[in-house]
């Protein structure tokens, strides 16, 4: 597994083990919500063993040993990305948890962590669209075709503008609501995804 180091793979190397006595703070978020998950430690060797194997791998201060996120439940945590802060004493993980990651069962560990419902959705969509489970709406439109969820972004569109001239506000809320999710499904449709959209507003953002 490919995990990307930010802002270069040599950032690892500039970390100051001797700040924390050969631990240093990980805060993990969500990759695609970018919900703040989880506060751990690691040290040199559970990060390499993260690196080589792609699952967060910490060491518990309160066992004196290494430990995989998800060893016993399966809940592991699948890394993108490791950021190092400005002080080279922080790491910064992106992360896509497969189940909860709380041992309490829930998302977070920090009760009520903001997150980025959108992108939460465009996850669920590539779920709908790898599993295809009967009795889905996001099913029925994969398995339609390409054609038939690129007319109903068409329609919900025209349906948005209408609403946006003609309609009151919580109408074109419930329209736009529509846009957007049919649109999640044509880019998944075609292999993209809401970041690469995101990207490209980035991109076009930084030349102003």
């Amino acid at each position: 597994m490919s995990i990307e180091i930010r802002p270069s793979p040599q950032a690892l190397e500039t970390l100051d083990w001797a700040k924390g006595d050969g631990l240093l703070p990980a805060v993990v978020q969500d990759a695609d919500t970018l919900q703040v998950l989880m506060l751990g430690y690691v040290n040199a060797e559970s990060l390499h063993i993260t690196q080589v194997t792609g699952h967060m791998t910490f060491y518990s201060r309160s066992k004196q040993r290494l430990w995989t996120k998800g060893e016993q439940s399966g809940h592991v945590l699948a890394v993108q990305s490791i950021s190092v802060d400005c002080d080279a004493d922080t790491v910064l993980v992106l992360a896509r948890p497969a189940g909860p990651t709380c041992h309490t069962g829930a998302e977070s560990c920090f009760d009520g962590a903001p997150k980025d419902f959108l992108g939460g959705l465009d996850q669920l969509v590539a779920v709908r669209d790898a599993q295809r489970p009967p009795g889905s709406y996001t099913t029925a439109l994969f398995e339609g075709g390409i054609r038939r969820i690129a007319q109903k972004v068409g329609e919900e569109g025209v349906e948005t503008a209408l609403a946006a001239v003609a309609q009151d506000d919580e109408a074109l809320l419930g329209e736009s609501a529509d846009l957007l999710y049919h649109l999640l499904v044509l880019l998944r449709a075609r292999g993209l995804s809401l970041d690469d959209a995101r990207a490209v507003l980035e991109q076009r953002h930084s030349h102003g």
